[in-house]
């Protein structure tokens, strides 16, 4: 059977679509560069950046975060640009390998509050939490888990990389768009770390 790609004013729809979605409930939304075969394009053709990067305007500064869905539906007019969520600007995102952020995500449907989750291609998984607090030091000594916050992005589903879709595992509209608070879910991870240090010594 042959495989048909989706077309890309179909892709351009989906990427609009749920950028405006993000941006109708508050999350501040980046445009971010097109996938163009296994790299990114941003429109600039002296930009060397092959990988995701935010867009920028013709003057070469970064276009701005906002909220606003008819500017936001505007961008998306032009290209499929990958759809960027900035960080620190409402909500903050702790990233976490796969084992980790499953383990986390069943603690916290047990025991804790939860809270949007979305899963990268690579198979990292992003913790989205109420902005501002900095990581536990049981989770800062972790090299594999990062904070985003101020200055930082991640990537939204429906975004496409070389090795497929950015995905929700735990979609905002399923928890209310409500983030929890760090510390909580800091904790999950916390347990979680607990509980595979045995069998990572073993």
């Amino acid at each position: 059977m042959t495989w048909n790609p989706v077309p890309r004013p179909v892709i351009r729809t989906l990427l609009r679509r749920s950028a405006v979605l993000y941006a109708r409930h508050g999350w501040n939304v980046l445009a971010g560069a097109s996938l163009a075969g296994d790299k990114f394009d941003c429109g600039t053709t002296s930009c060397p950046t092959i990988n995701c990067h935010p867009v920028h305007d013709d003057l070469g500064a970064q276009l701005r975060p906002t909220a606003d869905p008819d500017l936001i539906a505007t961008w998306w007019y032009r290209s499929p640009y990958t759809v960027l969520l900035p960080t620190g600007l409402g909500f903050d995102v702790i990233e976490v390998p796969a084992y980790l952020g499953a383990l986390a995500a069943r603690i916290l449907g047990e025991h804790g509050p939860r809270c949007p989750i979305s899963v990268s291609p690579s198979g990292r998984w992003m913790l989205f939490v109420a902005e501002g607090e900095p990581l536990r030091p049981e989770l800062d000594r972790q090299l594999d888990i990062v904070r985003h916050g101020k200055g930082s992005w991640v990537p939204a589903p429906p975004s496409r990389y070389p090795s497929g879709r950015v995905r929700w595992e735990v979609s905002p509209g399923t928890v209310g768009w409500a983030l929890p608070g760090s510390y909580p879910v800091q904790n999950a991870l916390v347990d979680a770390l607990q509980l595979v240090a045995p069998r990572q010594a073993a």
